[in-house]
């Protein structure tokens, strides 16, 4: 429903995206990871048609309906449905005037244009706040009318652009709901986060990109088949170890030590736990605290960018 080819964008002499290419397809979430500076947001802009791209094409629907996406292109655009990562709604109008304003914006009118803003706002659960002006709202409920002005005009794609920065944990469960629900419509949704537990429980395939081009595109069981380790271990330990040796040894990968915490990536758990005790021991490093858990995301992301999400 959403493909891009070879996408490419500079400015000046700096290439922000080179040679991106990822899909989307109906009833499907994909998630778009990359570090801070990493081109995420000039590739939703390309994405979106906001930004031209220098290089590669973008084209919305499938089949018979496939189009380019062009500032040519009748339609195109109207195909897709952007929620930014900034609020885009007016805070002194209600929130179904809102709506009536976004749907206006697209053409529609008359009873079809109430129809959409009244299921729109069902969607969102804000039915019931529909003639209160935004300034009252929450910033969960704020987030959630902007989703609904995405959706005004019943677009086969949508864009988020972390769409649950500063809202509570209530909130962002709503927004999840919301989003599985489109899936379940059949929608297209491309879905950009800093949050590994959010990409973890919402997207069926994961595209990481750094430095401006695609490093990984996988379900999750594919990406977690790239990893050296399928374990991690976390200990509390007195001194400095020395993790350039310690990431020698047999069955220990990555080691990093932050204070007292220690974390190792490990091949067999049952091997790599007793083996590591007996090499810190040895090497007079008391052990105060020993957790395991298995590889997430977040170990996947580092190992293919070396970088935190947020660097």
């Amino acid at each position: 429903m959403l493909e891009a080819q070879g996408l490419g964008k500079s400015y000046g002499n700096r290439q922000v995206v080179a040679g991106l290419s990822l899909s989307v397809a109906a009833g499907e979430i994909v998630g778009l990871l990359g570090p801070n500076g990493a081109g995420k947001s000039t590739t939703v802009a390309m994405l979106c048609g906001l930004v031209a791209a220098d290089q590669g094409r973008v084209f919305v629907g499938d089949g018979t309906r496939r189009l380019e996406l062009t500032e040519d292109t009748p339609g195109a655009k109207r195909r897709i449905g952007v929620v930014p990562q900034e609020l885009s709604i007016y805070e002194n109008l209600g929130a179904a005037a809102n709506l009536m304003l976004f749907g206006a914006l697209y053409g529609l009118a008359g009873a079809l244009l109430r129809e959409r803003v009244e299921a729109a706002l069902q969607l969102v659960g804000l039915a019931d706040r529909a003639g209160d002006k935004p300034q009252l709202f929450s910033g969960g409920m704020k987030r959630r009318l902007n989703i609904a002005a995405a959706l005004v005009h019943d677009p086969d794609i949508l864009i988020f652009d972390e769409p649950t920065v500063g809202v509570d944990p209530q909130s962002r469960n709503a927004i999840f709901d919301n989003l599985e629900l489109l899936k379940d419509r059949g929608k297209a949704l491309l879905y950009t986060t800093h949050y590994m537990e959010e990409a973890e429980r919402l997207c069926d395939r994961v595209v990481i990109m750094d430095h401006g081009q695609v490093v990984a595109s996988d379900t999750l069981q594919g990406l977690y088949k790239r990893l050296p380790a399928v374990a991690t271990l976390e200990l509390e330990v007195d001194g400095a170890v020395d993790l350039a040796a310690l990431g020698k040894e047999p069955g220990i990968t990555r080691p990093t030590q932050d204070g007292a915490r220690l974390h190792a990536g490990v091949a067999d758990l049952g091997q790599a736990a007793p083996a590591l005790l007996s090499w810190l021991a040895a090497r007079g490093h008391a052990v105060h605290r020993i957790s395991s858990g298995r590889a997430d995301l977040e170990d996947i992301f580092l190992s293919l960018t070396g970088r935190q999400l947020r660097d």
